[in-house]
């Protein structure tokens, strides 16, 4: 695995997303409507309160006790509710469909060919809550920071995939870079209301 990630700006924080897959893809499904290093913030949230970040014990929780642990203040997301079934749901799904492992999505099953960057996009686009947007911000993410670059991974990513641009979290790694991509999306937020007009 490569260095410590820098998303947060919080040591502790940044660690479990470093060393955890499962946080990291669930960082990102909470990076909607809400800053990107509070919503990359929440799964230690979960973890503090939770005692631990295992997908099986998330998967099988009750629904309104992790509702009401995500909603604890401070919130996982400034809609805990939702967000709360919606980290359940991704959790069943890595469950039920990898074995509990979220790395079999970009590494595949023991004895399983790697898959291609198309085929883990289609297995990212798969989860709940990943539509394709999120899921090619994510696989740039995995590939430029993560050093998993499974083949064909640039071409299905389009723009996220390129060197030195500051588009999503996947090129956030200090603080600097951090309001980089905050502006370039409130740039193109501007733009897109614009264009509605």
């Amino acid at each position: 695995m490569t260095a410590q990630l820098w998303i947060t700006g919080d040591d502790a924080t940044d660690k479990l997303l470093s060393d955890d897959p499962f946080a990291l893809l669930i960082g990102m499904l909470l990076d909607q409507q809400y800053p990107m290093e509070h919503a990359f913030a929440g799964p230690r949230k979960i973890r503090d309160r939770a005692g631990s970040f295992d997908v099986a014990a998330i998967a099988a929780a009750d629904p309104d006790e992790f509702a009401t642990l995500c909603a604890t203040t401070p919130a996982v997301h400034r809609y805990p509710g939702s967000m709360a079934g919606r980290i359940q749901a991704v959790a069943r799904a890595v469950v039920d469909d990898h074995d509990g492992d979220v790395t079999r999505i970009w590494t595949g099953a023991p004895g399983e060919e790697a898959p291609s960057g198309r085929e883990v996009l289609k297995r990212l686009k798969a989860l709940p809550g990943f539509g394709e947007q999120k899921a090619k911000i994510f696989l740039a993410l995995l590939a430029k920071q993560r050093g998993v670059a499974p083949e064909g991974w640039h071409e299905v990513v389009g723009a996220y995939g390129d060197d030195g641009s500051r588009r999503s979290i996947a090129d956030v790694t200090d603080e600097t870079s951090l309001h980089e991509v905050r502006e370039f999306k409130k740039a193109a937020k501007a733009a897109a209301k614009a264009a509605k007009k």
